[in-house]
């Protein structure tokens, strides 16, 4: 990834409003995280690197406050970590819950899945 100098200000300009970030897919979700993780309590700075973080049920969200993502598969490291950012990270149980049962809803009413489905926003 690479974090131009000008997406760096923004990200501490809205952080620092109380702004919400909303990422688009579970790799923007991923890189984001892991650039909260490397600024530790500072602000981000503009760098290029590389991740391999994993994002899992209790995970506490630093930069992320909002998720447009596709329907993933059924037990997926993506669907776990949909299900850590739809829950409180004390109560990991209910984010999974909560992705559970908007699978199911999904699957009732015909929402394409994968790629190129349909795509849910978590809030």
């Amino acid at each position: 990834y690479t974090l131009p100098e000008a997406t760096a200000e923004g990200l501490n300009r809205a952080l620092a409003d109380r702004r919400r970030v909303v990422a688009v897919g579970t790799t923007t979700t991923r890189t984001l995280e892991h650039i909260a993780a490397e600024a530790g309590p500072g602000e981000v700075k503009p760098h290029s690197g590389s991740t391999s973080i994993f994002l899992a049920p209790g995970h506490r969200f630093r930069i992320v406050s909002g998720l447009l993502t596709n329907f993933h598969l059924p037990e997926s490291t993506l669907l776990m970590l949909v299900s850590a950012f739809a829950g409180p990270p004390e109560n990991p149980e209910r984010g999974t819950e909560m992705v559970l049962a908007a699978y199911s809803h999904a699957v009732r009413e015909g929402y394409r899945f994968y790629s190129y489905g349909d795509c849910m926003l978590v809030v």
